[in-house]
């Protein structure tokens, strides 16, 4: 072991944080990792919570250091887990984020086609895996679910993933929303395998009934907040009227990365083929966005600049919510509203706007079950084993739709 590389870390959240090999140690240095140092995990939850100031990077240190308790302590119940395979899958979840744009999910809904983040993470994770002569090619194979031990990817990306017991530990220490807070260290101590499936001991079915509702009350209260909903409405908008405006030839300030993604129709297809498309996604943060925004605030473009001035001086839109989506009329009195105070078309008002209907589901079954596993060897899902939740509250998946809309 190289001791210069044997860091110890110490989080606010989970205490002294050890890198466990050196292999881990250089994917962290990576700038593809060092990124997510200026990247904020909750986007533009801060609007509403200002100590949600944390970092994708601090989230993927965690994830990483869960994975590492838990890994010890399947190996621990006997279950076998190899050196290459606990490295593998370490680096899995530590690079599981690398794909994330610009706060949050803004990105993926404004200057790019259809483009989720998982899609990008497994491109980069190819890339730094050519880098090291295909050192990776175990964690792209867990990652991508095609390894003979499945529990491994469900520690991955499951019901209980390493990366949902951080983000809600993490989460709701810097929100301050309590309701969040779960036992990880319990619930990873009651982790075990059987027939090659993650299940979870009885006696910690109470834990995960807390995991359950807590991931519940922090979508609602957290990552879904009308407020940080109309923030990042606000800013897509803004991103879709400064990408209209360039590909019409008018002259924006914008970094050489955050120009790039203006000035070009980005899909899947581009990145899988076009160097310059990942090369540039790499260089764009927050800062990025930021910096624009600024400048943007004074661009003869009365949409972008107005939209701009109210981003950055936090006069965010307006939200309205509602179970059914809103009416055709009420949208259509908006928007003459804004024809006649900014002097623009209908097409122009349509900026001011945002409908957008979010869904929150708290069991997706297309994440798997969570199984507990009895004394007699039996195991049940989670929503038959348990006495306060069912199948029906679990798995229903509960819309709300968001109509955001500029103060007037």
């Amino acid at each position: 072991m190289n001791y210069n590389k044997r860091k110890i870390i110490n989080d606010p959240v989970l205490g002294f944080i050890t890198i466990p090999t050196e292999f881990l140690y250089d994917l962290i240095q990576h700038p593809y990792m060092q990124r997510l140092n200026r990247i904020k995990q909750l986007g533009l939850a801060s609007f509403v919570y200002p100590g949600t100031q944390h970092t994708r990077f601090q989230h993927s240190i965690g994830a990483m250091h869960l994975m590492n308790e838990t890994i010890n302590q399947l190996r621990f119940k006997g279950i076998d887990i190899t050196d290459e395979e606990a490295e593998a899958v370490l680096a899995a979840i530590l690079l599981h984020d690398i794909g994330h744009g610009p706060f949050s999910h803004a990105l993926e809904h404004s200057i790019v086609k259809n483009i989720h983040h998982e899609t990008l993470s497994l491109l980069l994770i190819e890339k730094i895996n050519a880098e090291t002569n295909g050192k990776l090619d175990l964690a792209i194979s867990i990652f991508n679910n095609n390894y003979h031990k499945k529990f491994l990817h469900q520690l991955v990306s499951g019901q209980l993933d390493m990366d949902r017991l951080d983000y809600l530990v993490r989460d709701s220490f810097y929100s301050g929303v309590a309701e969040g807070t779960v036992g990880a260290a319990r619930i990873i101590k009651m982790l075990t395998v059987k027939d090659d499936c993650l299940v979870v001991e009885a006696k910690g079915i109470y834990s995960i009934e807390n995991f359950l509702i807590a991931r519940r009350l922090m979508y609602w209260q957290v990552y879904l907040h009308k407020t940080a909903v109309a923030a990042e409405c606000m800013l897509v908008n803004i991103l879709k009227r400064a990408k209209e405006l360039s590909q019409n030839g008018t002259p924006l300030f914008a970094t050489p990365a955050l120009q790039y993604f203006l000035t070009n129709t980005v899909t899947i297809d581009v990145f899988e083929t076009s160097p310059a498309a990942l090369s540039n996604f790499v260089l764009l943060d927050d800062s990025d966005v930021i910096s624009a925004l600024k400048v943007w605030a004074s661009h003869p473009d009365i949409v972008l600049s107005t939209l701009s001035q109210h981003f950055i001086n936090r006069k965010l839109f307006k939200v309205k919510t509602n179970n059914k989506k809103f009416s055709s009329a009420e949208k259509v009195a908006l928007l003459k509203i804004y024809q006649k105070k900014y002097a623009i078309n209908n097409v122009d008002a349509k900026y001011f706007l945002h409908e957008i209907g979010l869904t929150n589901d708290t069991y997706n079954s297309s994440y798997g079950s969570v199984k507990i596993l009895y004394n007699d060897g039996s195991v049940k899902d989670i929503s038959n084993a348990s006495d306060i939740l069912n199948t029906s509250i679990l798995s229903k998946n509960i819309t709300k739709h968001f109509l955001c809309f500029l103060q007037y």
